[in-house]
């Protein structure tokens, strides 16, 4: 609720808990168990920033954001809630909202270029391991050297098979390309696409500038996200609401310090943004969330626990909202003990007991004031929502789709020529180039098989003539010696009877 240039978000008997516009960019906290009104509250503050002119960016995990987008009713807790907190000027009314979703059903497209990702945020989506996540940075500097641009996924897996088959035209340069690290992120990237995230990649990609929009009145858009689905796969979220983050940084100028930020975010379910989050990624983030707020940028975590959130940012983040936690354990005795360690003392109550039984809807606050220093400590009553509580039916979303400014923006996707069309042209015409050379191959060997045959047909030739003179030849030396045999016989035969007629007439 905006009062007085400033945002209420809790009351009690004698103080108001007020969030200054102006120091709304010096990030935030707000923390509790589940079911202690987490969501409530980033619901107020969402509303009071949006009717004070600030754009608002929220992931709605649990789909029940959505009711933003409505006017609220009077039932007997919220009147309840006015009267006992005594809100003179508090009425029930709807938000501008626009809605958003990577998969294309609950709100507009949200889509990023593969490149523009980059090849850390994709590996967190990929799951992959440090050796996988390093020939992922390989490709990625290939294809730029290469002037590839990598739009959607299938630029993305032509890009891996094509490195994947010439992995020894690159090994010398850039490193080593195992097939077995190409393999697995291949399979990866096929997960991805049965669980619909194909869809967050493409072309025409996110213009950051979309969630930096207004109504008529001046008020500011509230961006809902849909991650009802997306929340499933923690990982995924994760690495879409790191990507986002990484956009608007990049996109945005640096402004210094000004009367009320261009945007807040609201990064629900904080604590997997930072699980497991290896240091180098944890640095980038740390130098993000330090340096955004000179851009104009405000960023506020929820999460169950402080210590949730790595300490070289929990440093950074000025205003603070603590609902209540439950301390069974030793464990979480020191959880509580650390949340309540983080606030300035207030001398009318014990913060660590504080925290421990405070009701739905209660919460300890602190903002900071005009000096830029977190306030002492209070107790307060967050102030109700001023719009519906609860999840909006299909057709009054599709509605509020259709009507918006952006409709139709992102919807068809763009093709342009990226690294799938470059590389299936240089695989056809190394295609060609191995045809010709084949067919080239194959006239040699034609050739080739010719002149052997002529050779061996001439060759048959002369081995029938040599055989043909040889029978000619050996013909010839029979008869003559048929003949000289009759001969010799004739002689022979002659002496004889000669011999025998002497003897017989002497």
């Amino acid at each position: 609720m905006l009062k007085d240039n400033k945002i209420l978000i809790g009351k009690n008997n004698k103080t108001e808990a007020c969030l200054l516009t102006s120091l709304a960019n010096r990030h935030g906290l707000i923390c509790g168990a589940s079911g202690t009104g987490k969501t409530i509250t980033s619901k107020v503050m969402a509303e009071s920033l949006s009717d004070a002119g600030i754009p608002v960016f929220m992931a709605d995990v649990k789909g029940d954001l959505s009711g933003t987008a409505v006017k609220g009713e009077f039932n007997e807790n919220i009147q309840k809630r006015v009267d006992n907190l005594d809100l003179k000027d508090f009425d029930v009314k709807e938000f501008p909202v626009r809605f958003w979703d990577v998969f294309r059903v609950n709100g507009h497209p949200v889509k990023f270029r593969v490149e523009d990702v980059g090849p850390n945020i994709l590996s967190m989506m990929l799951g992959l391991s440090e050796a996988q996540e390093g020939v992922l940075n390989i490709l990625f500097r290939i294809v730029k050297d290469e002037d590839m641009d990598l739009d959607n996924l299938e630029d993305l897996k032509s890009a891996l098979n094509y490195i994947g088959e010439n992995r020894k035209d690159y090994i010398t340069t850039y490193g080593n390309i195992t097939t077995q690290s190409v393999g697995v992120i291949l399979r990866s990237l096929s997960v991805l696409e049965n669980q619909g995230i194909g869809n967050f990649f493409g072309e025409p990609e996110l213009d950051i500038k979309d969630f930096i929009s207004f109504d008529q009145n001046g008020r500011g858009i509230i961006n809902i996200l849909d991650a009802v689905e997306l929340y499933k796969n923690a990982e995924l979220y994760s690495a879409i609401m790191l990507c986002l983050l990484t956009k608007i940084y990049d996109s945005m100028p640096e402004v210094g310090d000004l009367d009320k930020p261009k945007i807040v975010f609201f990064f629900d379910e904080a604590y997997f943004l930072f699980r497991e989050m290896p240091s180098y990624r944890l640095k980038q983030v740390e130098k993000i969330v330090r340096l955004i707020r000179s851009k104009g940028i405000g960023l506020y975590f929820i999460s169950h626990y402080t210590t949730d959130i790595p300490a070289t940012i929990l440093e950074q983040l000025g205003n603070r909202v603590q609902h209540n936690l439950r301390a069974y354990t030793p464990s979480d005795q020191k959880i509580a003990k650390a949340a309540a360690d983080s606030f300035r003392t207030n001398p009318e109550f014990n913060t660590y007991d504080t925290i421990l039984e405070l009701g739905t809807g209660e919460a300890l606050v602190s903002f900071q004031n005009e000096k830029g220093e977190p306030s002492i400590v209070e107790r307060v009553f967050i102030l109700p929502p001023q719009s519906m509580i609860g999840v909006i039916d299909s057709s009054t979303r599709l509605r509020i789709i259709n009507n918006s400014p952006i409709c139709g923006k992102y919807d068809e996707d763009e093709n342009d020529e990226s690294a799938a069309e470059k590389i299936n042209a240089i695989n056809e015409e190394k295609n060609a180039k191995k045809a010709a050379e084949e067919e080239a191959k194959a006239e040699a060997q034609r050739l080739k098989d010719e002149e052997k045959k002529k050779i061996a047909e001439e060759r048959q030739k002369a081995k029938e003539a040599r055989e043909k003179e040889r029978q000619k030849k050996n013909s010839f030396g029979y008869k003559a010696k048929k003949r000289v045999t009759n001969r010799a016989t004739s002689f022979f035969l002659t002496k004889i009877l000669n011999s025998a007629w002497k003897k017989i007439f002497k």
